[in-house]
C-alpha cells in the first residue's frame, strides 16, 4: 500500500467540494422557489410574449441540486465516485459556458478556469483526500 503525501492541492480538492456544495444549495432552494412559488412566468422579448411553466424546471433544479450536494459529501468523505461525478459536472458545466460564451463571454471564461481547476485537482491530487491530514 503506497501512501499518497498530501501537498497544496488539496485545498483545491476541497475547494472543489465547496463549490459543488454551494451550488447544489442554491439549485435546492430555486427548485422550491419554482415548485411552491406560481406556476408560470411571464416574459417579453422583442415583442413577444413567452409563457414558461415553471414546474419541470424545478424538479429538474431539485433533482440536479441533490446530485450537487451528494457529490460535495462524497468528495469530503474521500469518496472515489463523487470525484468521477464531479469531474463528470464540471465538464458538463464547461461546455455549458461554451455554448454562452458569445453571451456572457467573462462569466463563462470565468466559470470554465474554474471548471478547469476543479477537474485538475480531482483527477490529479483527488487521491489525497483520502489521506489523513
Amino acid at each position: 500500500m503506497s501512501t499518497v503525501k498530501a501537498t497544496g492541492w488539496v485545498g483545491w480538492a476541497v475547494f472543489a467540494g465547496v463549490i459543488l456544495l454551494v451550488s447544489g444549495v442554491f439549485s435546492v432552494v430555486q427548485a422550491l422557489i419554482a415548485l411552491i412559488g406560481p406556476n408560470t412566468y411571464y416574459a417579453v422579448a422583442e415583442g413577444s410574449l413567452w409563457l414558461l411553466d415553471l414546474t419541470g424546471w424545478g424538479w429538474w433544479n431539485l433533482i440536479v441540486g441533490v446530485l450537487l450536494i451528494l457529490t460535495a459529501v462524497a468528495i469530503f468523505a474521500g469518496q472515489t465516485w463523487g470525484r468521477v461525478v464531479a469531474v463528470i459536472l464540471a465538464i458538463l458545466s464547461a461546455t455549458g459556458q461554451l455554448m454562452l460564451l458569445s453571451a456572457q463571454p467573462w462569466w463563462s471564461a470565468i466559470i470554465i478556469a474554474i471548471d478547469v481547476l476543479v477537474i485538475y485537482a480531482l483527477t490529479v491530487h483527488g487521491d489525497e483526500l483520502t489521506q489523513p491530514r
